[in-house]
């Protein structure tokens, strides 16, 4: 039988969360729910998987709080279980960067859909980054964008103070798995006076989703679920 992987995020203030820990745990115990949810107080992260039943009690669950009511998640179908156990986390940051003072609500990026990504990253004076770690980008990546080369995300702070500068980086576009570290570097960039700063809305996995690969600028596959699958395009 097929298990449904559900992935989600938001930036938002939680004051709370370290109370939501335990009532989560337990539903998706109840639930026979696999996976991994952060929890900080800038908000949610998650990877989860388990039956369709069981997934829309744990969504259905997080909606009922108000500051989460618009959560968005992605899901994909799979036939074999990528987690064998169940974690809620406290964190300090929902995705790790190792910078805290970032006012992501203030210093954001623009927004691409995925039917304007390949014009946006096609203009030969716009720099495309790609911020996923670098077993990652080796699998696969856009035409033309440039690896980092971290191995954490908490690297990429260094890499734009070594090799970015806004007044000779007038434009980059930036993407990731499923949008969440872009929320996050393109926020670190605005901050540090970068003026147009685009990142991918949804992330690669949108954009497999929705583009055709005869109109693809994709090549290879992209990893998700902690490396233990990679898919292609249509997911």
């Amino acid at each position: 039988m097929n298990q449904i992987v559900a992935t989600f995020y938001k930036f938002v203030r939680l004051t709370d969360f370290n109370i939501k820990q335990k009532p989560l745990l337990e539903l998706c115990y109840q639930k026979a729910i696999k996976g991994t949810i952060l929890l900080a107080q800038e908000g949610i992260n998650g990877t989860i998987v388990g039956s369709r039943q069981g997934l829309d009690a744990v969504i259905d669950y997080l909606h009922c709080d108000p500051r989460l009511t618009d959560l968005e998640t992605k899901e994909v179908s799979t036939e074999y279980l990528p987690f064998k156990k169940m974690k809620v986390r406290l964190k300090k940051e929902i995705v790790t960067l190792g910078i805290t003072d970032i006012n992501l609500a203030k210093n954001f990026g623009t927004y691409v859909d995925y039917n304007d990504w390949n014009n946006l990253i096609s203009d030969p004076k716009i720099l495309v980054i790609d911020t996923r770690n670098n077993y990652e980008v080796e699998m696969g990546s856009f035409k033309g964008a440039v690896n980092p080369k971290t191995n954490y995300f908490r690297e990429f702070p260094n890499y734009v103070a070594q090799n970015l500068h806004p007044s000779k980086h007038k434009k980059i576009a930036m993407f990731c798995t499923g949008g969440i570290r872009c929320e996050k570097a393109t926020s670190l960039l605005v901050s540090k006076g970068f003026k147009e700063v685009y990142q991918l809305k949804g992330g690669i996995l949108k954009y497999l989703e929705k583009v055709q690969s005869e109109q693809s600028l994709w090549n290879g596959e992209c990893f998700v679920f902690d490396k233990r699958v990679a898919v292609k395009h249509n997911l």
